[in-house]
């Protein structure tokens, strides 16, 4: 038996700043390096001298996995990676490098630029950073060093987000990140192999929702809007420029051609053309509609979608404005509901979970008046949350569980309340420890490792002609029941392999040697009868087997099953029977040899 440890550096028993480390066989890995939403200081960021507090990271780290572009797994990367100083490999998706730099100067440009944070990556760090990175394709095994692979699986949730199964020696674990298991307008449904993992590490930010239908949400939200807009309002969505932003842009758009709506609809200056940009880049990763429509029809080309500009935040009039980031922690979006809040007449949609400290979860939570930056806000704006998190629910958890079929799950990402419900609900339905450890709590999984044994195509051909006594045509196979295969078990480095035995000679130049066994009973047999012996003999020995050939091979020996067993009358003068065998045949020769001994005074 062996352990996998986990210790949250972030994400454990919270939502935000994901950062786990794995410790398992000789290697350790961490998934995911993000940062918290709600903490505005050093707390933002893992406490990575948990780690270490001296000496090089990188001899600590055997590598950094990164499952997707947001914030909340990957905003500490370049911090970690040129400030702390690791560089070892990191690992992630082709479209999750092109747009973490992205999202993480943006960031940059918040924190320092506008808000004077001082202690912050700069610029040139997010670029040393990403030069560390080596992507990943899907399905693709990657060997990091001789003991250590990864290979990732379709998450869903945002373009190029993946989940990894980890793999060291016999022991494995998968890291889900975030993930999807309903389809949406343009990204598909996580998925992956029946690989059964010793543990499965997954996301738990949705543990007691099991969702509505899509369509009926979808209504929901489209109805609300026009409810707004028609009085003449301004609707706020706060989003993340990647993700829930195109699948409600693809919403609206689809609306607003079919009603022949004029109310204008504004994204974020910038982030809509990016956007758009890597969608056309990294097609492959989106659904099958939008993969087979792409060519004579892009749906990330919005028309009635423009770019918002500072100076329509004071204009008259309805209009819709897609803002980022989306949980009205600091930008573009933090503006607009300063301006918007205090009147009725608007509307706030809040389309995705919030992390506890940001703006969005106080105005969720029912708060009327709000402190931002000295300033208090008057919340008097329609405050409306509609679930379009590309998140997995209970249910779609569970069905991930029965996919990968691991041995033991753990649970992260996630509030503890609810954590804890889920995890007596995967320990009663599946028979299987669940455990949710805390941030700087270390979780100890005791694994039993099974080791695969390659049987040689010789052998097993032999097996079924001894057993059947001749080798069947592929159409008349018939599923063997049970039985025995004898062979010789041979380790090598690849992996251990049971081989025939002439196999086995051949391969090691061995000379074959053979045991034999022979054994005399003495029956109880009168002179006078001596020349009868042997006819009666035969006699015997067929009734006591009579499932078994019994032929005649001299005047004085009996062969049983092809002479696999001898009985034999050694002189013409002598009452003794010697039985013979050899080591190939040992069972039949004992039980021939039994039957005999118990049997053969008493029959003669």
């Amino acid at each position: 038996m062996s352990n996998i440890k986990v210790v949250p550096l972030g994400a454990g028993q919270d939502v935000g700043r994901s950062c786990i480390l794995v410790s398992i066989g000789s290697k350790c890995v961490m998934l995911d390096c993000g940062m918290h939403m709600g903490y505005n200081d050093n707390r933002r960021f893992p406490d990575f001298s948990f780690i270490t507090e001296s000496g090089r990271l990188s001899e600590h780290i055997d590598c950094v996995i990164i499952s997707h572009f947001h914030l909340d797994h990957c905003g500490s990367l370049p911090y970690f990676s040129e400030m702390v100083g690791y560089d070892g490999p990191i690992y992630m998706t082709h479209p999750t490098k092109a747009i973490c730099p992205v999202l993480l100067e943006d960031y940059r440009r918040i924190s320092v630029d506008k808000k004077g944070d001082t202690n912050f990556f700069t610029s040139q760090m997010i670029k040393a950073c990403m030069k560390k990175v080596i992507t990943v394709n899907l399905h693709q095994t990657i060997q990091v060093d001789d003991e250590l692979q990864i290979k990732a699986y379709y998450a869903g949730h945002v373009l190029g987000a993946a989940m990894f199964l980890i793999t060291v020696g016999m022991q494995s674990f998968v890291y889900t990140g975030d993930y999807n298991m309903t389809p949406d307008r343009h990204l598909g449904a996580a998925s992956i192999d029946k690989c059964r993992p010793d543990l499965l590490i997954t996301e738990s930010t949705y543990a007691t929702t099991i969702r509505d239908s899509k369509r009926c949400r979808e209504r929901d939200f489209l109805k609300k809007l026009l409810e707004c807009v028609e009085k003449g309002g301004k609707v706020l969505i706060p989003v993340f420029a990647l993700g829930r932003a195109q699948e409600l842009c693809i919403l609206l758009e689809t609306l607003w051609d079919r009603m022949n709506l004029k109310v204008p609809i504004y994204f974020t200056q910038g982030l809509a053309e990016k956007a758009n940009h890597y969608y056309k880049l990294f097609i492959s990763w989106t659904n099958q509609k939008i993969k087979s429509t792409f060519a004579e029809n892009n749906m990330f080309e919005f028309k009635h979608i423009k770019a918002f500009d500072k100076s329509l935040t004071s204009q008259p009039g309805p209009m819709v404005v897609f803002a980022t980031p989306g949980m009205l922690h600091a930008g573009q979006s933090l503006n607009l509901f300063k301006n918007w809040a205090e009147d009725e007449k608007n509307m706030l949609i809040m389309p995705g979970y919030c992390v506890a400290g940001t703006i969005g979860h106080k105005v969720l939570s029912g708060m009327k008046k709000i402190e931002i930056e000295k300033k208090l806000i008057n919340v008097r704006l329609s405050v409306q949350y509609m679930s379009f998190s590309a998140h997995a629910d209970a249910k779609g958890i569970m069905q991930l569980i029965r996919q990968a079929e691991p041995k033991n799950v753990m649970l992260v990402h996630g509030e503890a309340e609810k954590m804890e419900f889920l995890k007596q609900k995967i320990v009663k339905e599946f028979g299987i420890d669940c455990f949710m450890p805390a941030n700087g709590e270390t979780a100890t999984i005791t694994t039993q490792s099974d080791i695969p044994v390659k049987v040689s195509d010789r052998l097993l051909k032999r097996a079924l002609e001894e057993y059947s006594g001749f080798l069947p045509a592929k159409k008349a196979l018939i599923k063997p029941s049970h039985y025995p295969v004898e062979g010789v078990l041979v380790v090598r480095d690849k992996g251990v392999e049971v081989i025939d035995r002439c196999e086995a000679e051949s391969q090691l130049g061995l000379v074959p040697h053979e045991i034999k066994f022979s054994c005399i009973i003495n029956p109880d047999v009168r002179s006078t009868e001596l020349h009868q012996l042997p006819d009666k003999l035969q006699s015997v020995v067929e009734k006591l087997l009579p499932d078994h050939s019994v032929m005649r091979l001299s005047e004085y020996s009996i062969g049983i099953d092809y002479s696999t067993v001898l009985i034999e009358i050694p002189e013409p003068s002598s009452t003794k029977l010697r039985i013979s065998w050899d080591f190939k045949h040992n069972q039949l020769g004992e039980s021939v040899y039994s039957k005999l001994q118990m049997n053969i005074s008493r029959l003669l």
